[in-house]
Order: structure tokens, then C-alpha cells, then sequence
């Protein structure tokens, strides 16, 4: 296929030096070539600009388009709205630095994008936790639970995020978007594929019982601002977070 639609990446970055050559890699690996990369430090004080940097030549012998920011932010969503802003592809995707693409992610997404366009896609994503894997399956159903969705494995476009960008509020942001685009009638489609892989262990699986009560709180509060007040939400919201908490 011809490689015409520019696809944007976005890595929000850390103090990151343990995982983020895994990220980048998996970016730089990719079997579709029009790409561009940009990765948001928020300031890093360890060794992640030094390794993001080695990269260049790489990226520049792939003919990749590569760049690097680092400045303050205001936490993880922020950092990829700024990245959203200097993005110039058509769909846009966001790998964290502990988490990786499929070598063919970005591929499929161009290819079910010619197929049949979208606003968002998601995608299967491989759970890696303590040296065990599992596939989560994206479905597309009527209970719009973040159980169906997988944000890694998530792309937008980049007309979608000129309108809807992330609220920086709390750390389910993404799930947020996600059901605020359900909620405005955006074209949403699922691909079952694994297309990237999320390492257990972020910010939102901390295993504490306070974690987790603010978890809770926050995802409550997600649903409730888009609309969705039953029950039924409240106990799916219960049931993923106590799930966490056990499974951490």
C-alpha cells in the first residue's frame, strides 16, 4: 500500500530511563514509514533525555520525522495535549514509556482507516503483569464500561482532537475522552488485533486501599459527567476497581 496518510505518535515522558527505549524502539520498528514521533518530557531529571536523544540517527535513517520536547507540564494528559497541538498527521496515538507497540499497530490502523474511516479505534492489547500475559479484548457494545477499551491501543484523528482534547483532571482522562466521543456520536470502531502491549505497574493500578478509594471516586465522577447515572455504572465502577486492587 502506499504509505500517503501521515499517522503522529506521542510519548508523555518521566523520569522514564528504565522503560522508554522499549517504547521508542517499538515506534522506530514499525512497518509503516510515514510517521512522525514526538516525545513530551515533562522536565526529566534522570537519564531519559540522553537515551531519547540517541535515537535520532535512527529515526533519521528511517526517514521519520523525530522530536523531542521537554518542558513542565501539568502531568501526563497534558503533556500529550501539547503533543496533540504539534502533531501534523491525520490519526494521532499515544505509546506511554511503559508500554510498547506491535510492529504492525500503526499499519493496521492506516488500513482500517482507508477501509472505513473513523474518528477513534481501538484494538486488543496484550496485559503483561508479574511475567504473565493475558489478551483484553476491545468490544464496542452499549454499556459503554472502560472494560471494552483499551487506551493503548487507542487512535484519534487529528480533526477529532481539534475539537475534543484531554480535561486534565485526574488520572482517567482517556477514559473520560472515550466516553465523551461516545456520548457526541463520533464515528468509533474496534479492530481485533493485539496492537500494543501495557505493562501492569502505572499509576492507575496502585495497590492501596486509599489508591483505590480515589479511583473509584474518579471514575464515578467520569461516568457521571457524560451521562451515564444508573446503577449499573456504579457497580462495574466498584467491580474494576476492587479487581485492581486484588489482582495488583
Amino acid at each position: 500500500m502506499g504509505n500517503k496518510i501521515l499517522v503522529s505518535i506521542i510519548t508523555p515522558a518521566y523520569n522514564s530511563t528504565k522503560t522508554i527505549s522499549k517504547a521508542i524502539e517499538s515506534v522506530l520498528n514499525q512497518t509503516y514509514d510515514n510517521i512522525e514521533y514526538i516525545i513530551m518530557d515533562g522536565g526529566s531529571s534522570d537519564n531519559t533525555l540522553e537515551i531519547a536523544h540517541s535515537y535520532e540517527e535512527a529515526f533519521k535513517a528511517r526517514g521519520i520525522k523525530y522530536t523531542i520536547v521537554s518542558e513542565p507540564d501539568n502531568g501526563m494528559y497534558d503533556a500529550i495535549n501539547k503533543g496533540i497541538k504539534l502533531a501534523s498527521g491525520e490519526i494521532v496515538g499515544n505509546v506511554n514509556t511503559d508500554d510498547y507497540y506491535e510492529p504492525n499497530a500503526i499499519e493496521t490502523i492506516v488500513e482500517e482507516y482507508i477501509k472505513e474511516p473513523y474518528d477513534m479505534i481501538y484494538a486488543d492489547l496484550r496485559i503483561i503483569r508479574k511475567g504473565k500475559e493475558s489478551i483484553k479484548k476491545a468490544k464496542l457494545k452499549k454499556f459503554a464500561s472502560t472494560r471494552y477499551w483499551n487506551h493503548p491501543t487507542t487512535f484519534i484523528t487529528k480533526e477529532t482532537y481539534s475539537k475534543e482534547q484531554y480535561r486534565c483532571c485526574d488520572m482517567y482522562d482517556d477514559g473520560e475522552l472515550m466516553l465523551r466521543l461516545r456520548r457526541k456520536g463520533y464515528k468509533i470502531r474496534v479492530v481485533n488485533e493485539v496492537l500494543s502491549n501495557f505493562v501492569f505497574g502505572g499509576m492507575s493500578n496502585e495497590k492501596s486501599w486509599k489508591k483505590t478509594r480515589e479511583r473509584l471516586k474518579y471514575r464515578k465522577k467520569m461516568y457521571k459527567d457524560n451521562g451515564y447515572r444508573c446503577i449499573t455504572y456504579k457497580i462495574d465502577s466498584f467491580i474494576i476497581e476492587v479487581g485492581k486492587y486484588i489482582l495488583g
